[in-house]
């Protein structure tokens, strides 16, 4: 078993809402914003970005059409795991028994591209074998979270569109307090790009 952190992207959602307001071949996972950083990128470029120097490997998960995100994960050094289902339970499942072999699992969505860099090191430090970490803000759970070792198991079981929310009901939580609105904020429609200015 590997001492090094696991970072899952997942970017096989079918963006339907996004779509519907900007057109059907549209994807916004390769839509541009301007990230915290103050430069301008694609959604999931931004994420990739930060994530990428928080672990070991990357994975990023996506699907069999999604050919230009496949090839932005790859250009960023990621192991690249193909599945034609928008279920999150399934994208996980199928990432973490792509790498199995970590002492953790940070997993981020490929449309929440203005979380801080800070935040995603503050999350990926405090991994801990028997722990879920998540941040916190204004009382409610963000993005990414982070899953000990103890979890690989039952996140390889993981099926359908529900994620791994279940997971947390027994679970010991280690809250991560953070002033990042990033946190909460996804890409669902085109007016979401732009993130306000604090």
């Amino acid at each position: 078993m590997s001492e090094t952190l696991c970072a899952i992207v997942l970017a096989a959602g079918l963006g339907s809402r996004y779509r519907k307001i900007a057109g059907e071949h549209r994807n916004k996972l390769l839509a541009q914003c301007i990230g915290r950083d103050g430069i301008e990128r694609s959604v999931l470029e931004q994420v990739l970005v930060n994530v990428r120097p928080l672990a070991a490997k990357t994975v990023l998960l996506t699907r069999s059409d999604y050919c230009s995100v496949a090839e932005l994960g790859l250009r960023h050094g990621c192991e690249v795991v193909l599945l034609d289902s928008p279920g999150m339970g399934d994208s996980i499942a199928a990432a973490v028994s792509a790498e199995p072999a970590h002492c953790g699992w940070l997993i981020a969505l490929g449309d929440m591209p203005f979380i801080h860099a800070t935040t995603l090191e503050q999350v990926a430090g405090s991994v801990a074998d028997d722990a879920i970490s998540v941040p916190v803000h204004g009382g409610r759970y963000g993005h990414p979270v982070a899953f000990g070792r103890l979890f690989g198991p039952a996140l390889m079981t993981l099926a359908g569109e529900k994620g791994a929310k279940r997971l947390f009901q027994n679970a010991r939580i280690h809250e991560v307090q953070v002033d990042d609105p990033g946190v909460l904020w996804d890409v669902d429609v085109p007016a979401a790009l732009t993130f306000p200015s604090r």
